[in-house]
């Protein structure tokens, strides 16, 4: 392989990491699923669910968010499933905590998003504080649990008739 064919590589997967963690793919983005979301729904149990819709918006930041940490911080600790990872069950949100879990989620895609960019970075070499896990892995990662969340929460909106008329 030729060093512009390895650059072009390079260039391709990180514009492709970027698409998948900004665009979704075949998946729905957050801002998309929690468009115009009545915020007076935001601690209500949907039928058969044990958490509200902002413990699941909420769970999505905070699951971005350590693995954002574990990428960036070489002394990086684990957190205790699941308590770490999930609001308190009785936990409520108002509208100024609904918008700092959204607003915390957009800052650390940005985050993520500057990693797949960073040339200086490279994807493949295993992360020297893990068990054999890389940026692309991670970054990877984070674009599952999201969407599989994601595609969850649509779905508690549905069943919830949350959605506005103008959704399709």
């Amino acid at each position: 392989m030729t060093s512009h064919t390895s650059h072009t590589s390079d260039a391709t997967l990180r514009n492709e990491l970027r698409f998948l963690l900004l665009e979704g793919n075949a998946h729905m983005s957050l801002k998309d699923a929690a468009k115009d979301f009545p915020i007076e729904q935001a601690n209500t149990r949907p039928p058969n669910v044990s958490y509200t819709p902002w413990h699941l918006l909420e769970h999505i930041r905070r699951t971005q968010h350590d693995i954002l940490e574990f990428l960036k911080n070489p002394h990086y600790a684990t957190i205790q499933w699941p308590d770490d990872y999930w609001p308190a069950q009785d936990e409520q949100a108002d509208a100024a905590a609904w918008q700092k879990t959204l607003d915390g989620f957009n800052k650390d895609m940005q985050e993520l998003v500057a990693i797949t960019q960073d040339r200086s970075l490279d994807l493949y070499t295993p992360l020297p504080h893990g068990s054999g896990q890389n940026r692309v892995r991670e970054i990877q990662l984070v674009a599952d649990h999201n969407a599989y969340h994601i595609g969850e929460f649509a779905i508690l909106r549905q069943v919830m008739q949350t959605w506005g008329p103008d959704h399709e």
